[in-house]
């Protein structure tokens, strides 16, 4: 018998909440984000009724047309999709996170639009983990060169690192996982950021990236089925 959203997400937060005691930490600890693209909205606010209080949009365009019928909702939004810098003056307006800021540029042109509208954005930098070709992202070697000026950028508050991993079985991904986490820890002991984000994780390895760490996870099909 297929689960309801509601039903999905309490099964979710049941396997967050049994991979996080399994790192010694509390499923508080643990933000669920769940992943909307293509998502109609009525099925959005099932999620919100069933206790959501995080969505992430892949696409600028499609937040815009979504949060307009979402108005009268209280939940915080994430950019988790590649984002042009022609982009972020809209991105600003829209979101409360930036988890994919991958570039100086793209940094500054966010903190020029967050000032203009008064706000402060949360910004995860987005690594490459896996250093492939078809995917966005800084490689690991260049985070640490361009952590400190994107950090010094007003506009935004840089608390973390955003990684998805390449598709693989589970050693490699847990391997991925533990990666990132090194590279966040090393970083912070470098440039005295405390950086206690890290998202990683989604529907298929969620639990493993909560276990090697994941303070954030991105889910989609796990909460509302295979895209439409």
């Amino acid at each position: 018998m297929k689960r309801s959203i509601a039903d999905n997400i309490v099964y979710i937060r049941d396997n967050i909440a049994a991979a996080a005691s399994i790192s010694g930490r509390s499923a508080d600890a643990v933000r669920l984000v769940a992943v909307t693209k293509t998502v109609e909205p009525e099925r959005v606010i099932e999620a919100l009724k069933a206790g959501v209080t995080d969505i992430g949009e892949n696409y600028v365009q499609e937040a815009e047309a979504k949060f307009e019928d979402l108005k009268g909702y209280d939940f915080t939004c994430h950019m988790i999709g590649s984002l042009q810098s022609n982009k972020a003056r809209r991105a600003a307006g829209l979101f409360d996170w930036i988890q994919t800021v991958d570039s100086v540029k793209l940094a500054n042109r966010l903190s020029q639009a967050a000032l203009a509208v008064g706000k402060k954005i949360k910004a995860l930098i987005e690594v490459n983990i896996g250093s492939e070709s078809s995917k966005a992202g800084m490689s690991p070697a260049k985070v640490s060169s361009n952590l400190e000026s994107i950090a010094g950028v007003e506009g935004i508050e840089v608390v973390g690192l955003m990684a998805i991993p390449p598709l693989g079985d589970e050693l490699s991904s847990r391997r991925y996982f533990a990666e990132l986490r090194h590279i966040r820890d090393s970083l912070s002991r470098q440039t005295g950021l405390s950086l206690p984000e890290l998202s990683m994780g989604m529907s298929h390895d969620y639990a493993l990236a909560v276990k090697e760490g994941a303070t954030i996870v991105r889910i989609g099909r796990a909460i509302f089925g295979d895209r439409r």
